[in-house]
């Protein structure tokens, strides 16, 4: 926490030079001198954007590989909107290109600039939003968005996950600040095992390899529509791409060219800078090499003497690349990673790159395995393969050949992705009513005409659907629905001494971690997992105002009564248990505690059995779910039984009648053992 403020301090003294910044790249792209409202939080998103999906794609590599999970997002989750974050330009613009073509199909989708990483901004920003869950692509992980997230209850996901073993150093260096916020990540999917290692290393509590989204190549129909209609342009001509290239390679590359052109007439490069600021600077050299090109921003088109097609437009890359007989990777001739050589892999294309690959490390490794691309270092490296590629056309062909088949193979991301996003999604089809003072959750299949009204006691009574109540330390009742269904509403009341004096009202807190909401979203996700819990219907966050903008808060639960149940302390009074029975009833408490449950209160008097012979557990206020990475030491599993041992112990003290005896208990651990080496056996198989 301390290091996260000195983060946020320096952050804040460094405003200045982040304004400096954005002006001074406006220089060559006047859109970062836009928008400053968004980047601030100072405009927040549509309404329509609330209790949605956020997706942060940062910049257009990252907005593009993300597009198959995008369109998955959209059919599995028609119901919520998807709010699609960046914080480049020309991220921006694709965005907003694809966010116009589904609103004509009727998709709910927005896009914003994410706002810069200040506390104050990222809580006023994802307080607004609310969002259903947060996915960020690749390592894009800043502080206070993931500490805001982790305060707001907000699970975050993050997606085509990769750590190279240098950026592992620096988060080691920085761990103090680092290490907190990855065990404030719900779940991390990474590219390959090594990034799952290094993150493991670092302190991340759940990792998983999931493979990489850039295997699954959308491409869109304007982009083949494009590369079909210049096709008939380059008949005759060998085809060679540059994409992404970088300063000092673009250099090399066309001093290349310089050599092969003579022996090689029909050899046309396409060359295509990564950054829009530099597409002059490229011109221009171009032009003092004495080359013939033509600039594709200013529509100019190839003839049989163009050497040079300069691709200065945004987007077109694909295009490019289809086009091409073979392609060359550009950021690998200098110290920069290298860029992406799965989109030229997935068209069949042999792909060249210079030796500097660590940001796709795992695959050029795999296809350095299957032989299936040539590594250039300099000029003289490059001269000759290029020579070798136009002599040998075949050779250009099976190389691409194997690139594709190793893309292939190892597709299967999406979906991978999508598991986990259904897993931190239960809620997905939960709605809600909001306004000025009140917040409801409720589930439109229990209740397809939800009404606020519901919540009161007396709009039961006054109908005489009111079956029956229970007078413990407070009242809950029983209700009845017209249609047969049967429920229990429940109110929240405060314990100990303050509940002396304040008997309901709660602190405020937000919506998602408030009484009643978490423990619906508990019992949510309990089911979903199919643990025996009492189904959620419906969940009230009541505001109470005294004044100057101060409140507290009330709050109300509908849960569907189970149906011929009786609690354990009822039961014992009637007849003994079996052997059976107890080994059954522990073998349930395993299973919640497999699934890091803890209920807070686990007595006989929250422990029902029906008249299926189905053990249920009820009442999970103030219950939770105790992660391995919060709760390192589990003994809080055995202290939940040790709770129910005492709640025994103390109602055979009280009643004349209670079968229980104290050894009996030996049958319940028993039950729980087994259970738990079950669960064991079937995990490492």
């Amino acid at each position: 926490m301390v290091n996260r403020w000195i983060y946020s301090v320096l952050l804040v003294l460094c405003w200045p030079l982040v304004i400096f910044y954005l002006l001074l790249r406006s220089r060559k792209d006047p859109a970062y001198r836009q928008r400053f409202a968004e980047r601030f939080a100072l405009t927040l998103p549509a309404a329509s954007a609330k209790d949605g999906i956020v997706l942060h794609t940062v910049s257009v590599g990252e907005f593009n590989a993300a597009k198959p999970l995008i369109k998955q997002l959209l059919v599995h989750y028609p119901q919520l909107t998807l709010t699609i974050t960046c914080t480049t330009p020309t991220a921006s613009a694709a965005i907003v290109k694809l966010v116009a073509e589904q609103r004509e199909l009727g998709r709910k989708l927005q896009h914003c600039y994410l706002p810069f990483d200040y506390p104050v901004l990222m809580r006023r920003w994802l307080s607004f939003m609310q969002p259903q869950l947060l996915l960020i692509l690749e390592t894009e992980l800043w502080p206070n968005l993931i500490a805001n997230c982790k305060a707001l209850a907000i699970p975050t996901l993050i997606v085509n996950a990769r750590l190279s073993a240098r950026s592992a150093k620096g988060y080691r260096r920085f761990s103090a600040l680092t290490q907190p916020m990855l065990k404030n990540i719900s779940q991390i999917l990474t590219l390959d095992k090594h990034s799952a290692r290094r993150f493991s290393a670092l302190g991340a509590p759940n990792v998983q390899v999931a493979g990489n989204l850039k295997f699954e190549l959308d491409v869109p129909k304007s982009s083949t529509q494009l590369a079909m209609s210049l096709k008939p342009l380059l008949q005759g001509r060998m085809v060679w791409v540059a994409g992404s290239t970088h300063a000092g390679e673009d250099e090399v590359l066309i001093q290349a060219y310089q050599q092969l052109k003579t022996q090689f007439p029909q050899l046309m490069l396409v060359l295509v800078p990564r950054h829009p600021e530099r597409f002059d600077a490229v011109a221009e050299l171009l032009q003092q090499q004495q080359l013939k090109f033509v600039r594709r921003s200013v529509n100019g088109l190839p003839d049989a003497n163009t050497e040079v097609w300069l691709g200065d437009s945004m987007g077109e890359l694909l295009s490019w690349y289809q086009l091409a007989d073979f392609v060359f990777i550009g950021g690998s001739l200098i110290n920069r990673g290298g860029h992406n050589p799965l989109e030229a892999m997935a068209f069949g294309k042999a792909v060249l790159s210079g030796p500097s690959v660590f940001n796709f490390q795992q695959v050029f490794q795999l296809l350095q395995q299957q032989q299936a691309y040539f590594q250039v270092a300099d000029v003289e490296t490059l001269v000759g393969t290029v020579t070798q590629l136009i002599q040998q056309p075949e050779l250009a062909i099976q190389t691409g050949e194997k690139g594709l088949k190793l893309y292939q193979q190892q597709q299967g991301a999406v979906a991978r992705i999508m598991a986990q996003v259904n897993n931190l999604l239960p809620m997905a089809e939960i709605k809600k009513i909001n306004n000025d003072k009140a917040l409801a959750w409720f589930d439109p299949h229990f209740y397809p005409n939800f009404e606020m009204a519901y919540f009161q006691s007396e709009f039961w009574q006054k109908q005489s659907l009111v079956t029956g109540q229970s007078k413990g330390r407070n009242t809950v009742w029983f209700i009845r629905h017209q249609d047969g269904q049967q429920a229990v509403l429940r109110h929240y009341y405060r314990g100990g001494v303050v509940g002396k004096f304040n008997k309901d009202k709660f602190w405020p807190e937000p919506a998602a971690q408030s009484r009643a909401m978490a423990e619906f979203s508990l019992l949510w996700q309990m089911r979903v997992w199919g643990l025996p819990v009492p189904r959620p219907c419906a969940a009230l966050y009541q505001k109470h105002s005294f004044g100057f903008g101060f409140y507290m808060y009330s709050a109300d639960i509908l849960i569907e009564r189970i149906q011929g149940a009786t609690d354990l302390a009822h039961l014992l009074q009637q007849r003994p248990f079996t052997s059976t029975e107890w080994q059954q009833l522990g073998a349930l408490i395993a299973s919640f505690h497999q699934h890091q449950v803890y209920h807070s209160d686990l007595n006989c008097h929250n422990i029902l059995l029906d008249d299926q012979g189905q053990f249920w557990l009820i009442d999970f206020d103030k219950c939770a779910i105790r992660t391995a990475a919060d709760f390192p030491d589990q003994s809080w599993k055995q202290q939940n039984l040790q709770r129910l041992l005492r709640s025994l112990n103390k109602e055979k003290q009280q009643l004349p009648v209670f079968h229980w005896q104290n050894d009996q208990f030996s049958a319940l651990e028993l039950g729980y053992q087994q259970a738990g080496l079950t669960h064991t056996i079937q995990s490492t198989n």
